[in-house]
């Protein structure tokens, strides 16, 4: 009820207004996760409605003699107060380089113009120091005299903690005072060893010498048409910490993309999904113009599908499904071709299958085991992975799947609702193959009249109920299934023993032309029994 009194529109069936996929611009600090070394590397993203692009530092010569900003040579002199004016990190006893990691406001270093945070100290005084220890190098730089040449190059994947927390590029932006790392960081602002304790001049660039800056230089592009995402380690049911990977359609990956904080991981992760979808979208609209009215593509995306009964440490594997006019399809690849959609791994009747959210996972880290319409028996109930739904098909058969948010789970659920009751609308009636006291009958469930069950030679009507008259079931789990029907003039309970080759698609059916009924009847009745919806307006 609103302020008013008044009861509120209903919203439209097509799309919950809490699912709308909004296209996001965004741009962030992130790290690029390496698990074989373990070592994380500065990153920044660059987020569009079509490509999420990553970017690294780099140091460029932006106006004078065109200089190879790839080694400089600076040449530096030390001040009575404040030394070199700059600090280091790293070694070769740390297998690392030396690094340039702090570079101090106004004194000799930062006048240049020409260093940078991330540096790696090549020479000194024309001394190799590539592969010297820590303490080499800070012996050499405290050694060196009133003027000291050193050869550099800025190390684009330099691991992170060689570095300050980044900040806006360009030299005054490196400039800090404080950072905690696991090396020694060796401050060289200090006078150091020389003779002269005279001020010197200050190591200002001259009108003629290059200048240099850093900036962000794209390094990759990662399209996000048909692009899914991945939360967990290749091969495990490990969750990665505050991480995930883009795969784009043609397997170009962006690598492990680690946050700082889980909510810049979170908000990072809806951001890109939002796009994706939105991209998905798009295809869909462009797919439906070359398909019939009857025919058209009402979902599709990326999901995890668990493998069961394989002895592979790999549980699950991504496949991309479809729901498109009286099909529900399953492939390993997105299709898109008009040809693709008959090379699908497998395609199942819209109205011969029972999709259930299987396990859900709420703000507060409690899991929600919901099992809609009916009970799961066939899966294990203790798999790590949240977002889970399963979709029974015929002879008793099962997939489960997984997906990456809850908003992902209640686009599902709502979609496979909405096709499942198109295609109900569409067929208006379904007929199978049955047997009953030793006769070969035919059994048909319709939209507009409920179930009938006629003789397959002759024709002859045997028996007709309405769907309000099934007050029950039972089944032997294999092929015999008996209904329960209540007589509208005896009020009395009437049993109906059918025989079918395949029980669990009959069955399915029956559910899915009821729940169409009541649908036509009463819609908001069977958006109240969404729990993934649920969760969706209630955050």
């Amino acid at each position: 009820m609103n302020v008013e009194g008044k009861q509120p529109a209903p919203a439209p069936r097509e799309r919950p207004v809490s699912l709308l996929v909004p296209t996001w611009t965004k741009t962030g600090i992130a790290l690029l996760y390496h698990e074989g070394s373990e070592n994380a590397y500065d990153i920044r993203l660059k987020l569009t409605k079509e490509v999420l692009t990553i970017q690294k530092q780099d140091v460029v010569c932006v106006s004078g003699s065109n200089h190879s900003a790839n080694h400089r040579t600076v040449t530096l002199r030390r001040q009575h107060i404040g030394g070199l004016g700059l600090s280091i990190k790293g070694g070769a006893e740390h297998k690392v380089p030396v690094v340039i990691s702090k570079i101090f406001k106004d004194q000799a270093a930062d006048q240049t113009g020409m260093l940078f945070i991330g540096d790696a100290v090549k020479q000194v005084n024309g001394i190799n120091v590539e592969h010297a220890t820590h303490g080499e190098v800070v012996h050499l730089l405290r050694n060196a005299g009133d003027e000291v040449t050193i050869t550099v190059q800025y190390l684009r994947d330099a691991p992170s903690f060689l570095k300050l927390p980044l900040g806006s590029p360009g030299p005054s932006s490196d400039h800090s005072s404080g950072a905690s790392s696991p090396l020694f960081d060796s401050g060289l602002h200090l006078n150091g060893n020389s003779n002269n304790t005279a001020p010197s001049s200050p190591s200002s660039p001259t009108a003629n010498e290059p200048k240099y800056e850093k900036r962000w230089l794209d390094t990759l592009s990662v399209p996000l048409s048909m692009a899914r995402i991945s939360r967990y380690k290749a091969g495990t049911e490990k969750l990665r910490s505050n991480a995930f990977e883009v795969l784009a359609l043609d397997g170009v990956s962006t690598g492990i993309l680690q946050f700082y904080t889980a909510q810049e991981s979170v908000d990072w992760l809806k951001a890109v999904s939002a796009n994706i979808s939105d991209l998905t979208l798009q295809n869909m609209k462009m797919a439906n113009k070359c398909c019939s009215p009857c025919d058209q593509v009402v979902h599709m995306g990326w999901v995890n599908e668990k493998l069961q009964g394989a002895d592979s440490s790999q549980t699950f594997r991504h496949k991309f499904l479809a729901l498109k006019g009286s099909s529900f399809y399953i492939f390993s690849t997105p299709p898109v071709s008009t040809l693709d959609w008959v090379r699908a791994e497998k395609i199942y009747n819209l109205c011969e299958v029972l999709f259930k959210v299987h396990k859900f996972w709420l703000a507060d880290d409690c899991w929600l085991q919901a099992n809609l319409y009916l009970g799961l028996q066939d899966f294990d109930l203790e798999d790590q992975r949240p977002y889970c739904f399963s979709v029974m098909v015929g002879h008793g058969k099962s997939h489960l799947f997984n997906v990456e948010l809850g908003s992902e789970l209640a686009v599902w659920e709502r979609s496979f609702q909405r096709a499942t009751f198109m295609e109900v609308q569409r067929t208006g009636s379904k007929t199978y193959m049955c047997s009953w006291q030793g006769e070969m009958l035919c059994f048909t469930v319709d939209f507009s009249l409920g179930f009938t069950c006629f003789d397959s030679k002759t024709k002859n009507v045997l028996w007709r109920f309405k769907f309000s008259q099934l007050k029950g079931s039972s089944d032997d789990g294999k092929t015999r299934v008996k209904l329960l029907f209540q007589n509208l003039d005896t009020k009395q309970i009437e049993m109906k023993e059918l025989e079918f080759q395949d029980l669990t698609a009959v069955l399915h059916c029956i559910h899915s032309f009821i729940a169409a009924k009541v649908a036509s009847v009463d819609p908001v009745f069977i958006d109240s029994q969404s729990i993934a919806r649920k969760y969706m307006y209630s955050n």
